[in-house]
């Protein structure tokens, strides 16, 4: 019983690293009493400080969520008997990177984006996530997730651990997960902001409203509208559209939309069905339910953009503005963060990753190619994942 009780503590604060960068207090001391000047030690800080290296414990953790096994009693021994800590900690790190090269790997993998992407069960609808997994199981340039021509929905057996390469069906542009029918026909809805809010919130970790920049402006409303995007940049009634995206009343609908607004219409020819058209082919809640117009995003002239200046005009120079975003690299590495230390998804529980916490990790990621198995690595032998 008190080696469960160890372990429960030890795992409850490894968890909480994920969510703990407190190096400062409100202004008081830190719980001690020091007013000495120094920086502040808080709660958190020392209870943190109390954890010791416990590679047998963390390869239990390892091994699930690599493998979806535990450890055999080999692979205990094998780190237990290894000597001291730096052979202990030398025979773990082999062992992660064994997991990481077995097929059970790949499953996991392949899960995980399914779990992430919300999608998948059908051959069609599995094309996305089977990508997201191959370029991670692979150790390729996870920005190709965005960006690939080629091959950018192929499919998985499960039971071998092999991904087989396949283009994306239709005529639409090929530009990996964007380009994805299955992608477009789940996220299909009007105006085609879903599939935008699928976008930002799976890969910005970011719900809307964003970019709420800027000096306040008043325009008529309750509360004045702020935001990096200029409120005439949009879409109303009074300047060609159908839908009063401009409404000063409810000014809030133009902090989601100036962004939506921008984008959303380079996914607008996708059908229901996720089926390319030679025109828009998204509906609107308008009476009848018509079908969208150029006009209702965005006044004439307004280009599309990903973020205010950052001009996308086609759906290839959209996916290369997400690639280069930071934000989106240091979402990523967020996500493979949480899901080490057994954490809820990051935007459905706000379940946000200090920066401090990761910095280390998001460097080696921008700097490294941007590969995502090197990065799982990293994390799973990172001293936060290792000491209890």
């Amino acid at each position: 019983m008190k080696r469960i009780s160890i372990i429960l503590l030890s795992a409850a604060t490894s968890f909480t690293v994920a969510c703990s960068d407190d190096s400062s207090t409100d202004g008081n001391d830190g719980g001690d009493g020091s007013t000495d000047g120094q920086t502040p030690q808080g709660e958190w800080d020392k209870e943190l400080a109390k954890r010791e290296y416990d590679y047998n414990y963390a390869l239990r953790v390892a091994a699930l969520r690599l493998t979806g096994d535990i450890p055999t009693m080999a692979e205990i021994n094998q780190v237990k008997d290894a000597g001291n800590a730096d052979a202990q900690k030398a025979a773990y790190e082999s062992l992660v990177q064994n997991y990481m090269n077995r097929p059970t790997f790949a499953r996991q993998m392949f899960h995980f984006w399914r779990d992430t992407f919300k999608m998948g069960g059908t051959p069609e609808l599995d094309t996305a996530p089977a990508f997201a997994a191959k370029l991670t199981v692979e150790n390729g340039d996870f920005n190709q997730l965005f960006k690939a021509p080629t091959g950018a929905c192929p499919t998985f057996n499960e039971g071998t651990g092999v991904f087989t390469a396949a283009d994306c069906t239709g005529t639409g542009p090929k530009v990996g997960i964007l380009g994805n029918p299955g992608v477009q026909k789940h996220y299909y809805g009007n105006f085609a902001f879903r599939r935008v809010k699928f976008v930002q919130e799976t890969f910005d970790c970011v719900k809307f409203p964003i970019d709420l920049t800027g000096s306040p402006v008043e325009v008529g409303g309750a509360t004045p509208y702020v935001g990096d995007f200029a409120h005439e940049s949009i879409a109303g009634t009074a300047n060609g559209g159908r839908v009063n995206f401009r409404e000063a009343v409810a000014v809030q609908c133009a902090h989601c939309h100036k962004n939506l607004n921008h984008i959303a219409p380079l996914f607008a020819n996708y059908d229901m069905n996720g089926v390319y058209q030679n025109a828009i082919a998204v509906k609107t809640p308008l009476t009848g339910e018509p079908l969208a117009k150029a006009e209702d995003y965005l006044p004439p002239g307004e280009p599309y953009q990903w973020r205010l200046g950052v001009m996308t005009p086609d759906m290839a120079a959209l996916g290369s503005a997400i690639a280069a975003d930071p934000d989106v690299a240091k979402c990523s590495v967020a996500r493979m963060w949480n899901w080490a230390m057994g954490k809820g998804d990051i935007v459905d529980l706000l379940v946000e990753v200090p920066a401090a916490t990761i910095q280390s990790q998001v460097d080696a990621y921008t700097t490294g190619g941007f590969k995502m198995k090197d990065l799982i690595y990293a994390v799973f032998t990172s001293d936060d994942f290792v000491k209890f």
